[in-house]
């Protein structure tokens, strides 16, 4: 685990200024909108004066924030680089993101190709930093000629208990104090993950063997996909939706067709053009929108990660039966 390291004292003191935009998280996690900024938050506190010399913890998405609250509890504050709906391949961090995260005590990352702009994010400022997938058995991306793992580990239940062992020793690391606290609740988040496993198991236990096939923009769901028994098809591997080609499109409307395939379905943060043609080339439906790289906001569908994936598998249930 790597150790922290002293802050850079102009980067400190850019984050006590910018700290005054961005109410203190704490968990659960609630991310934050652009509207809930507060010029009359103190540096490192809250509107009411009081100051939190709690560690920050700052991720690069909201998933990721999310199992570091409730693994923290209340702990530590808990930031998100990227805002809900933002999509996180091909983020441009701000030079407020750049003040933010060089205050902060930890950042925490997906790794496995995912943050492409993140390894430049770093090289300016000095931050310990922690990946959450470390460990995991990635899967590579079909087709990729440098077989490159597909970076979309967290939406497997059963790889997420790593992120939560990996983010519990970060925590611990951070504040010694907390162990007994971080253990109990990263134990107690693991047992929920089980569980939603054997929920989402006896979901695809309903589809008849013929169905079991998921057919989405983005390669996102390759983890999700092996636990599940499910063939996938998507139209580009990872976000990068000029990777739409006619060719692309076209495989993904015979994968449909020959499968007979009842539904097709597209992620939140990218757009569902191409999709929509093959839905509408194939004669099935475009049956709904699935969350991958970010939560919702609080009251909507996927406030926090285990929503996000009983959210994802219903629908999935739902359009394939339909």
């Amino acid at each position: 685990m790597p150790k922290s390291r002293a802050r850079h004292p102009r980067l400190v003191a850019g984050a006590l200024l910018i700290s005054a935009l961005f109410m203190a998280g704490c968990a659960p996690f609630t991310p934050p909108a652009e509207s809930n900024s507060n010029a009359n938050s103190n540096a490192n506190g809250n509107a009411s004066g009081a100051v939190d010399d709690r560690p920050l913890v700052v991720t690069t998405f909201t998933v990721i924030a999310d199992m570091v609250s409730q693994v923290a509890g209340d702990r530590v504050r808990v930031e998100s680089i990227t805002r809900v709906g933002a999509e996180i391949h091909g983020y441009e961090p701000t030079p407020g993101d750049l003040v933010r995260a060089g205050g902060a005590d930890l950042i925490i990352d997906n790794g496995l190709g995912l943050e492409a702009w993140f390894e430049q994010f770093l090289s300016n400022i000095d931050v310990a930093r922690v990946v959450a997938s470390e460990g995991v058995a990635p899967i590579a991306i079909a087709g990729s000629a440098t077989n490159a793992p597909n970076p979309h580990a967290w939406m497997s239940p059963v790889a997420a208990e790593r992120y939560i062992t990996n983010i519990r020793d970060a925590l611990i690391e951070l504040d010694p104090a907390g162990e007994g606290v971080f253990t109990q609740r990263a134990e107690n988040y693991i047992v929920e993950l089980r569980a939603v496993a054997d929920e989402l198991r006896v979901a695809v236990d309903q589809l008849p063997e013929s169905r079991r096939a998921l057919v989405t923009c983005e390669g996102a769901f390759s983890y999700l996909a092996r636990d599940l028994g499910l063939a996938e098809a998507y139209i580009w591997p990872v976000n990068a939706e000029q990777q739409a080609t006619p060719q692309r499109v076209v495989a993904a409307i015979d994968f449909v067709r020959e499968r007979d395939v009842p539904a097709v379905f597209c992620e939140s943060t990218v757009a569902s053009d191409a999709m929509q043609q093959v839905a509408e080339s194939a004669g099935v439906p475009l049956a709904g929108v699935l969350f991958v790289d970010s939560l919702s906001e609080p009251d909507g569908p996927v406030p926090d990660y285990l929503s996000l994936l009983r959210y994802d598998i219903d629908l999935i249930i739902e359009g394939l039966l339909s």
